[in-house]
């Protein structure tokens, strides 16, 4: 049986970058690792070569728990890199390639724990749906949702999932923290449209669209969003105090944020909402004009906080600037305290004494949008022992991603104890 580094250095080999060529190579892999385990995948495309895989493992309750991750990755530019970006080569220790971290690497940990499991003979204590999907790079329109809609039967009796990015180990003095994802923030990708009048560029302008729109984009990102506690975020903000010995003080939490360093990341993303202009695309010659200017906005929102933020951006833009969403996705929680985020500190807490499991609300968004249309509860849990010199957000659409291969195995342990039931 293939070791969980062999495994997450074949996934990386696929180049799967989005946009590109599509998943279906590491799809087709995927699935055969499955089917020669003894299970029977299903593989679809939302479009050709857009492919994604979902299995089902009977267990002892029929109370089903998801498991999903994503194939595809962005794009790397091997001039930037150490090595090749798809070489997944396993260099001091780690595997290194794009997705190493977001997120082969964890796929790498689900295949190797349900592939070990089955060469066991080791029943999951529920059901298991697995999904390997595609397109949660962009919008999952490919992907996430293809699946939620056109084949919602395969997630049948599933109340609760995991998947990327939480579980993740943050040094602190003598603890490990383990940050477990409990919501996430919605996202808001906006195009913006100005519309003025054409004319000469040596004349005085009448309407400029292009000065229109810069002013609202300015307004946008020099605006001071307003700190917003979420209790999810309030909860994590108390643990913290009390791992570190010293409370946080909730009135000056940007100072807070660059005390704590690493752990400080945890939070500084997420007591806000956020506006970041990202693109812009006006005129066509130096001295004509245009009669249109546009330009895109990535917003995200925390729970409960939609409305006051898109009225926030409308003041922002002004009337003559007017918005679409490119995607609108709410932004999803799970329950926090609950049964099932024991169950997952539980698992972290028995393969590492020194675990410190806290909950946690993701700033970007995941796949799990889409689960959360249909009932399904999603938890960030991909755990990952790091090393106290990695900085595991850089990783994220970094050069040189890279996972450590003693990490893996830790997640691999950890998912096993988490799926079995097992307590030895």
């Amino acid at each position: 049986m293939k070791s969980v580094a062999e495994i997450c250095s074949d996934l990386i080999r696929f180049d799967t970058t989005n946009p590109g060529s599509g998943e279906r190579p590491a799809a087709e892999f995927t699935a055969t690792l499955l089917a020669d385990a003894g299970l029977e995948p299903v593989v679809f495309e939302a479009a050709p070569k857009r492919t994604t895989v979902v299995a089902r493992i009977a267990g002892d309750s029929p109370d089903a728990l998801l498991v999903h991750g994503h194939l595809d990755v962005v794009p790397a530019d091997p001039a930037e890199w150490r090595m090749h970006p798809f070489s997944g080569e396993i260099v001091d220790g780690c595997v290194y390639g794009r997705g190493a971290v977001d997120m082969k690497g964890s796929c790498a940990m689900t295949l190797a724990a349900v592939l070990g499991m089955a060469a066991r003979g080791e029943r999951p204590r529920r059901d298991l749906v697995l999904a390997f999907l595609a397109d949660e790079e962009a919008t999952g329109d490919h992907g996430s949702r293809h699946a939620v809609t056109e084949h919602r039967e395969l997630f049948d009796g599933v109340s609760e999932a995991i998947s990327e990015s939480g579980g993740f180990s943050v040094a602190s003095g003598g603890h490990r923290v383990y940050p477990i994802a409990v919501g996430e923030r919605g996202t808001a990708w906006m195009k913006l449209t100005a519309h003025g009048v054409a004319g000469h560029g040596s004349r005085p302008p009448v309407d400029n669209p292009v000065a229109t729109l810069v002013h609202a984009l300015s307004r946008v990102a020099s605006h001071r969003w307003p700190v917003r506690l979420t209790p999810s975020v309030a909860a994590l903000l108390k643990e913290l105090g009390e791992v570190t010995g010293r409370p946080v003080d909730l009135d000056r939490l940007d100072e807070e944020a660059a005390r704590l360093g690493p752990l400080g990341s945890l939070f500084k993303s997420q007591i806000r909402n956020s506006a970041n202009p990202t693109m812009l695309d006006a005129g066509y010659k130096v001295n004509v004009v245009p009669s249109t200017a546009e330009a895109h906005v990535d917003g995200r929102y925390l729970p409960g906080l939609r409305e006051e933020f898109l009225e926030t951006i409308d003041e922002l833009l002004g009337a003559k600037v007017t918005r679409e969403f490119v995607n609108l996705e709410d932004a999803p929680d799970a329950p926090y305290p609950s049964a099932f985020f024991d169950e997952l500190a539980g698992a972290l807490t028995a393969e590492d004494p020194l675990a410190r499991p806290v909950p946690y609300v993701m700033a970007g968004g995941t796949d799990a949008k889409s689960f959360a249309r249909i009932g399904i509860k999603g938890y960030g849990f991909a755990p990952l022992m790091l090393r106290p010199d990695l900085d595991y957000f850089g990783m994220f659409h970094g050069k040189d991603e890279r996972v450590p291969v003693e990490g893996l195995e830790f997640g691999v342990r950890v998912l096993t104890r988490l799926l079995t039931g097992r307590t030895d």
